[in-house]
């Protein structure tokens, strides 16, 4: 699968809004992944207005970049109805994972910014776009758009036989 060998974060992004078919790709994508008992733990709120983008992009200093991104994902971890909700991080890395590559897949370009746990963080995001904390928790932000330079998703081979054990540590 190229979209596994070539995906990379992607911060630069280009004016051209995404467009809504590629958005629902994206998170049926994301609702495919695997969860623990079949918990599916995630929902969303898709941050398209340029204003609130802005606001969202200081949520930490590491996510000042996402301001120039036509479209924001907040993953988050729903608190009702869980089996097994130690795995809640875990379902949500693969839903991220997957929706990540299906960016690529779609000639998007996305980067992963960690909410949870950072209290700061999580606080920010529930005040800025009015979640109720009794009924889901911010877990990620997620930036996506056209790529400013298309060769910003290539492949850099990440291999090192050294972290490959057999048998024992």
């Amino acid at each position: 699968m190229k979209e596994i060998n070539i995906r990379r974060s992607v911060r630069q992004f280009s004016t051209k809004k995404v467009e809504e078919e590629k958005i629902i790709k994206l998170l049926k994508a994301a609702m495919q992944a695997p969860s623990a008992k079949n918990q599916q733990p995630w929902e969303f709120i898709v941050v398209e207005d340029d204003n609130k983008i802005k606001e969202l992009s200081n949520v930490s200093k590491y996510s000042v970049f996402s301001k120039e991104a036509p479209l924001l994902i907040v993953v988050l971890a729903r608190k009702d109805n869980l089996k097994v909700s130690e795995y809640v991080p875990q379902d949500l890395g693969a839903c991220i994972q997957n929706l990540m590559l299906e960016a690529v897949n779609l000639g998007l370009g996305s980067t992963w910014m960690g909410i949870y746990p950072g209290e700061e963080r999580v606080n920010f995001l529930s005040k800025s776009l009015e979640i109720d904390e009794s009924k889901a928790t911010a877990f990620a932000l997620i930036a996506v758009g056209y790529p400013k330079k298309e060769e910003l998703n290539k492949f850099v081979d990440r291999f090192d036989e050294k972290r490959i054990h057999r048998e024992k540590y």
